[in-house]
């Protein structure tokens, strides 16, 4: 196996840099590598576990096996509630999100609960989110919004009620 060669502490700031550019440029590979790599010399550096948790959930599409759970265990990482809430929203709205890509009844059904999750941990982020940062409000709604545009009710699901009514 081959030795990994450590980044120093003064190339973060690039390197963070770097991370949140392969993520735009839809290399969410490259991405969770530049971050493992920062955070194999700062192990609590938040900016890294946002950027590393958002390049696993940019894979979800893939349907590797256990990239939901890295996600959310770095989401247990983040030191802030807020954070902590928001970022498990995050992870289970993409979830969901890629279920509904994938199709068929089965993932179909299964997108519903990944959204109620995502629901309840946005309201989880939104009673202690700080003052004028509405992001969780964002996500909720548009969550809502996917839920509502589902076909009702969507194989293999009893009957339910709408989220909002629009």
């Amino acid at each position: 196996m081959l030795q990994l060669k450590p980044l120093s502490k003064e190339a973060i700031p690039s390197a963070l840099a770097k991370a949140d550019r392969y993520r735009l440029l839809n290399e969410a590979a490259a991405a969770e590598s530049i971050c493992e790599d920062i955070l194999a010399v700062e192990p609590d550096n938040q900016q890294a576990l946002v950027l590393q948790l958002l390049a696993v959930t940019d894979q979800f599409g893939d349907g590797r096996p256990g990239l939901v759970g890295r996600a959310q265990a770095i989401a247990r990482r983040l030191t802030g509630e807020y954070e902590r809430a928001y970022y498990a929203g995050i992870v289970s709205e993409r979830q969901g999100r890629a279920l509904l890509v994938r199709g068929g009844p089965g993932p179909g059904a299964l997108a519903v609960d990944w959204f109620q999750d995502a629901l309840h941990a946005f309201e989880r982020a939104m009673a202690v989110r700080p003052p004028g940062n509405d992001d969780a409000v964002l996500r909720w709604n548009a969550c809502a919004r996917a839920l509502n545009r589902l076909p009702q009710p969507l194989a293999g699901e009893a009957e339910r009620p709408a989220v909002i009514s629009e």
